[in-house]
C-alpha cells in the first residue's frame, strides 16, 4: 500500500470511532432530557441530511483542497457540534452539523484512497478501509454504551466546579465526562491527519467555480454516473444497502430492549454483533472478489433479506447472536465489492471526489427517506416484525433481478 495509507486507516477509524460512540450518547441523551422514542432515528436522519442538501458542493470542495487538511479542519467542526449539543441546542441541530462536516469527509477520505491505490489493488484496499469502518462501529457502539454507564455513575458528581473555569453548558446532563472522550477522539482523528502529507502527490487540484456548484452540474453528473452499466448497478444496490442498514441499526436496538428486555448499553453491545459480521465478510469478500467479478456478490443481499424477518422471531439470545453475525456477514459480502467497483467506475465517469459524492447523496438520500418511514411507522404504532418484513421485501424485489440478469448473462 502507498505511504501515508495507514495514517488515512487511523484518521478515519478515530473520527468514526467517535461518530458511532456519539451516536449512541446522543440516544441516551434523547432519553435523558425527555423526548419520545421515535426521536431517535431522526438523530440519524440530520447527520444525513448534508450529504443531500450539500451534495452539489462536497464534491466540487474536496477535489478543490488538499483533502489531509481538509479533513483535520472537518474534524474540528465535529468537535463544534458536540459543544452545540452542551451548550443547549437542539439535538438534530447539533447533529445536523456533525453531519455536516462528515459530508465534506467522506468525499475527502474516499477521494485519498481513490488517487493514490492502483486500479488493481482498490477491492482490497477498500477491504482495508471497510474493515476500519466497521470496527469503528463495533468499538464505537460499544464504547458508547460504555459511557452511557460511565454518564449514570456522572449523575452523582458535582460539576459547579466547571463555572469556575469559565467552562459553562447550557443543559443539565450527566453526560459531561462521556462527550469530553468523544472530544478527545476527534482531537486524535486531526492530529493523525497530519500524516497523510506523503499522500496524494502529483494528484491536479480542480478548482472550484458556479458552474461546479450549481446543482444542475451535479444531477448531470449523477445521471452520467446511473448510466454507466457498471456504476449503475453497483449504486443501486449500495444505495438500497445503506438505506436499509441504517433502520437496520436502530430495530436492532429496539428489539433487543422489546423482546430480549435487554439496557440500551447491552442492546449496543449485541447491535456490534452485526459489525463483527460485516468485517468477516469483508475479509473474506477482499481475498476473494475482484472488480471484474465483483456482480457475483449479489445473491449475497437475498441471504440478508430472508435473515431480517426471521431475527425479530427470536427470543433467544445464543441464537439471535449467531443471526446477527449472519446477517453482518452477508452484507460485507455484499458491500465490499460493490463499493470498489463504484469507486473505480466513479473515478473513470466523473472525478475522486465528485463520485463519492454522487454516492453520498444516493445512500444518504436512502437512509434519510427510509429512517423517515420508520420513525413515522414506529409514531404510529406499528409492529416491528411488520418493518423488517418491508424491509426484507424491498431488498428481494431489487436485488432478485439483478441476480437473475447475472445468471442469463453467464449461461
Amino acid at each position: 500500500m502507498p505511504k501515508g495509507f495507514y495514517f488515512l486507516i487511523g484518521a478515519q477509524f478515530a473520527s468514526a470511532l467517535a461518530d458511532n460512540a456519539l451516536l449512541i450518547l446522543g440516544i441516551y441523551f434523547l432519553s435523558e432530557q425527555g423526548y419520545p422514542g421515535w426521536w431517535a432515528p431522526l438523530l440519524k436522519f440530520s447527520l444525513t441530511l448534508a450529504y443531500v442538501v450539500l451534495a452539489s458542493v462536497v464534491g466540487p470542495v474536496a477535489d478543490a483542497f488538499h483533502k489531509r487538511r481538509l479533513m483535520a479542519v472537518m474534524n474540528a467542526l465535529k468537535m463544534l457540534g458536540v459543544f452545540f449539543l452542551l451548550s443547549g441546542a437542539h439535538p438534530v441541530v447539533a447533529f445536523a452539523v456533525i453531519g455536516l462536516a462528515a459530508s465534506v469527509y467522506a468525499p475527502s477520505k474516499y477521494g485519498l484512497l481513490t488517487e493514490t491505490v492502483p486500479g488493481h489493488m482498490l477491492v482490497r484496499a477498500n477491504a482495508w478501509l471497510e474493515v476500519s469502518v466497521v470496527l469503528s462501529v463495533i468499538f464505537g457502539i460499544a464504547l458508547g454504551g460504555a459511557l452511557t454507564g460511565v454518564s449514570e455513575t456522572a449523575a452523582k458528581i458535582d460539576f459547579s466546579w466547571m463555572s469556575l473555569l469559565g467552562i459553562n453548558v447550557g443543559v443539565t446532563t450527566q453526560t459531561l465526562p462521556a462527550m469530553a472522550v468523544v472530544l478527545c477522539i476527534y482531537l486524535i482523528a486531526a492530529v493523525l491527519n497530519l500524516g497523510l502529507h506523503q499522500m496524494g502527490q502529483g494528484v491536479q487540484l480542480i478548482p472550484m467555480n458556479m458552474h461546479a456548484l450549481k446543482f444542475s452540474t451535479f444531477w448531470k453528473s449523477n445521471l452520467r454516473l446511473w448510466r454507466d452499466p457498471l456504476g449503475g448497478v453497483s449504486l443501486y444496490v449500495t444505495t438500497l444497502y445503506w438505506g436499509v442498514g441504517a433502520v437496520l441499526q436502530f430495530a436492532v436496538l429496539l428489539w433487543a430492549q422489546q423482546t430480549l428486555e435487554l439496557t440500551l448499553k447491552e442492546g449496543a453491545y449485541l447491535q456490534a454483533l452485526v459489525a463483527v459480521g460485516v468485517i468477516a465478510g469483508a475479509f473474506v469478500a477482499g481475498r476473494h472478489f475482484k472488480l471484474h467479478s465483483a456482480r457475483q456478490a449479489l445473491p449475497w443481499g437475498l441471504l440478508l433479506a430472508v435473515l431480517l424477518p426471521v431475527i425479530v422471531l427470536v427470543t433467544h439470545t445464543g441464537v439471535a447472536i449467531a443471526l446477527l453475525l449472519c446477517m453482518g456477514m452477508s452484507g460485507g459480502m455484499l458491500l465490499v465489492p460493490m463499493n470498489a467497483l463504484l469507486q473505480h467506475r466513479g473515478m473513470q465517469v466523473l472525478s475522486a471526489g465528485r463520485s463519492i459524492a454522487v454516492q453520498g447523496f444516493n445512500e444518504n438520500l436512502s437512509v434519510m427517506l427510509m429512517l423517515a418511514v420508520y420513525s413515522a411507522l414506529l409514531a404510529f404504532g406499528v409492529s416491528l416484525g411488520f418493518i423488517m418484513l418491508l424491509l426484507a421485501t424491498l431488498l428481494i424485489a431489487g436485488i432478485a433481478p439483478l441476480c437473475l440478469l447475472m445468471w442469463r448473462q453467464n449461461r
